[in-house]
């Protein structure tokens, strides 16, 4: 007893020891934190309230998450409301996805989309899966796909291996393809044997020679993987119309370097625009040069605000021929998302998908061009609703990148542009992608890629169609200013074809 009586004083008395070190320890810490404040010029707050003015920045960082759990509701926030992430991380588990009481969507707000239902529904034996459409009919090896959901463009770099390997595999499962973003190819979109949209960027990473130009040797050798089924022509992106990619350097280790074909450990900020296409008539150029060497389908991305050079694109296509047109478009939102864009940009430039997709649908059509280009959206649709508003506006695709994260385990934590993304999907430090186990993510992928087709085929069976891709404007009704929806082809007729010579 009196050993362990001493035992216990020895303890206390070194428990006592270290606790006032720690006292000393903290004293002193915020003795410097105080010099340091009272002598620092940068920051206001911190030098007229030294120490305690710290805790300022604290809770402006932690407000971001209070915010997300905590006080906002569940159709409150951006970019995505809770609402939105909770359907896509229920369709990723697999989980039950129906809701109790009545919705929680304001139906009588300005824009709402709603669906015209039919009184006969078609019955769940008579529907059928989307239908395979085919893409690049003039090229030597077009693509034929049933696909309705693909995942958008994400590069290698900007997205860790383990989260590229998922969405690999998942898309795989799903029978979606994976476009490669402006990053080029890497091992891990092969991985799951995939199909693959090659997705050529204004630094042209991965098909470009030492000056950054477009290298045909690089490219051919692209294409011989069986993969790899289209080539994307990035024009510009809905988060920032008129930048280019950037990778913070940090972020560039040696084999992302080495297929993007630039140097180690420097930011890779791509030009604003491609070197070499400052026109139309370059465009296509580019689009032809690209389908020759690859013999395979290839269009280009972009996002609009004038209708204008669509309308010049189109004479141009018809001056040439018909054969000269890109095999698709790729029509990015305004609101479409990024892990690094000026604010400027990603805040004010550039049309949402809601008014650019019907502009541009309607002029393909006026032009005679609407089944030879097949058309692609992109921008905030994660949902099925949004889905289905897309198809009934003229899509007969869409893709998506921020669903696709959301079913990886995105939080919406906000640091895609630092190495600091807490699920692992968006950075390139091991200890944070250990939590991102492969094998399970891929699953939730491809359940979120084909439970989102099938509550897509869910609406439009509920409109009288057998699948989705029978959805026209006349199923789409759009809540006006008046609080009264009205159809989408009265707010956007299709108009009829022209020639050349008109």
């Amino acid at each position: 007893m009196i050993a362990f009586d001493g035992l216990t004083a020895d303890f206390l008395a070194l428990a006592a020891t270290l606790f006032v070190f720690f006292i000393a320890a903290l004293i002193l810490a915020v003795i410097v934190m105080y010099i340091i404040d009272v002598r620092q010029t940068q920051h206001t707050i911190r030098r007229n309230y030294p120490v305690i003015g710290r805790f300022r920045y604290f809770f402006e960082k932690l407000g971001e998450f209070f915010r997300q759990y905590f006080f906002a509701m569940d159709r409150e926030e951006m970019p995505f409301n809770r609402a939105e992430r909770s359907w896509v991380y229920r369709a990723a588990k697999g989980e039950n996805n129906t809701v109790a009481f009545g919705s929680t969507r304001d139906l009588s707000r300005t824009g709402t989309v709603m669906f015209a239902n039919t009184p006969f529904p078609v019955l769940d034996e008579n529907s059928t899966h989307p239908r395979a459409i085919e893409i690049g009919a003039g090229s030597r090896m077009p693509y034929t796909t049933s696909a309705l959901i693909n995942v958008s463009a994400m590069s290698y770099g900007a997205l860790s291996a383990p989260a590229i390997r998922a969405l690999s595999r998942g898309a795989k499962k799903a029978g979606s393809w994976l476009n490669t973003g402006e990053g080029g190819l890497s091992p891990f979109h092969l991985e799951g044997d995939c199909d693959i949209v090659f997705q050529i960027g204004t630094a042209k990473y991965g098909v470009r020679d030492a000056e950054g130009n477009l290298d045909p040797e690089k490219l051919r050798a692209i294409a011989e993987k069986p993969q790899v089924r289209m080539f994307e022509i990035k024009l510009s992106q809905g988060a920032k119309p008129g930048k280019g990619g950037i990778l913070p350097g940090i972020k560039v280790g040696k084999e992302i370097a080495e297929i993007r074909g630039i140097p180690e450990g420097k930011d890779s900020i791509s030009p604003n625009r491609h070197t070499d296409i400052a026109s139309i008539g370059e465009l296509l150029d580019m689009i032809a040069r690209v389908r020759d060497i690859t013999g395979k389908p290839t269009g280009f991305k972009t996002v609009l605000s004038d209708i204008g050079w669509i309308n010049e694109l189109c004479m141009e296509i018809l001056k040439r021929g018909p054969e000269s047109a890109p095999d698709f478009i790729t029509l990015d939102g305004g609101d479409g998302g990024t892990g690094a864009a000026p604010m400027p940009l990603m805040d004010n430039v550039g049309l949402p998908l809601r008014e650019s997709l019907p502009m541009l649908v309607d002029e393909l059509s006026r032009s005679g061009l609407r089944e030879r280009v097949r058309v692609i959206a992109s921008g905030k649709l994660i949902t099925p609703s949004e889905v289905a508003w897309a198809l009934c506006a003229g899509a007969n695709f869409v893709n998506t990148a921020r669903g696709a994260m959301f079913a990886l385990g995105c939080i919406q934590a906000m640091q895609c542009n630092k190495n600091t993304c807490p699920t692992g999907i968006t950075t390139h430090d091991p200890d944070l992608q250990k939590g991102l186990v492969v094998g399970d993510k891929a699953e939730r992928v491809a359940r979120y890629l084909s439970n989102l087709t099938h509550d897509v085929c869910v609406i439009a069976h509920s409109a009288g169609l057998r699948e989705p891709r029978e959805f026209t404007r006349q199923h789409a009704r759009i809540v006006g200013a008046d609080g009264v929806s009205r159809p989408l082809n009265e707010l956007h007729p299709l108009p009829e074809a022209h020639s050349a010579a008109d």
